[in-house]
């Protein structure tokens, strides 16, 4: 039997978008409604939606107003939204390797203290959990994943800093996620990988896709700069598995 769902909240977002919220917090199960909406969208076009944007609890919703208006597109939307959810787009698991603390993530020793952990603890915690991907955004690339252990959920720094290296791990309240290009950034930063989520001149340009699930596992510098070099050349370090 299908779950039941509330309908979602539809809010206006200037003149020419649409909000549809599932959620007012961080959920999977909202995540979920929110990708298949887009991947029904996707699949059923409907005449002037130009764009959509989905983000944790919410998929934004681009339309041309002069091919529809707000309200004949409302119906349309909260009646695909009502749908039950299939596993018509299934996910891909991955493997992404990590260089944990020192030159690699700095705030590692400052995060374990705060959380009362030796630094091996707070690595074995982070790696252990399945991640699910639930958006990309902020930079080109930047993974949100959801499924962090509760025991490592921390409020973000106090000063953000201006400047944070490609291929971060970092983690900011309840999430963690992957950076693939330099930038600012207000999370605690664990560890860095040399896998590249987004690379403008490799096919696939962005690897990583809402609704992929992944784990994290443990690798030394030296492993990190074997790898840094082969991802630099275009070679996807990451591991697919079957799902």
């Amino acid at each position: 039997m299908a779950a039941e769902f509330l309908p979602p909240r539809i809010l206006p977002s200037g003149d020419a978008a649409i909000t549809v919220e599932f959620s007012r917090r961080i959920d999977d199960d909202a995540n979920r409604r929110v990708l298949a909406l887009d991947r029904l969208i996707a699949a059923e076009p409907i005449a002037g939606i130009t764009e959509t944007v989905p983000t944790y609890r919410s998929l934004l919703v681009h339309y041309d107003p002069l091919q529809i208006d707000f309200d004949s597109l409302v119906p349309r939307l909260i009646a695909l939204a009502a749908r039950p959810m299939t596993d018509a787009s299934a996910s891909r698991h991955w493997r992404i390797p990590v260089a944990y603390g020192g030159e690699h993530g700095i705030d590692l020793y400052d995060v374990a203290r705060t959380l009362s952990l030796t630094p091996d603890a707070l690595i074995a915690r982070h790696t252990a959990p399945v991640y699910r991907v639930a958006m990309i955004g902020f930079t080109p690339g930047w993974s949100y994943l959801s499924g962090l252990d509760a025991t490592l959920e921390l409020s973000r720094r106090q000063e953000p800093r201006l400047h944070t290296p490609p291929g971060t791990i970092s983690i900011g309240g309840v999430q963690t996620g992957i950076q693939c290009i330099a930038g600012p950034s207000g999370w605690h930063l664990l560890g860095q990988t040399p896998v590249r989520t987004y690379q403008l001149h490799r096919d696939p340009v962005f690897l990583l896709e809402p609704g992929d699930t992944l784990n994290l596992y443990a690798i030394d510098a030296k492993t990190f700069a074997e790898m840094d070099r082969a991802a630099e050349r275009g070679d996807i370090i990451a591991e697919l598995a079957a799902s």
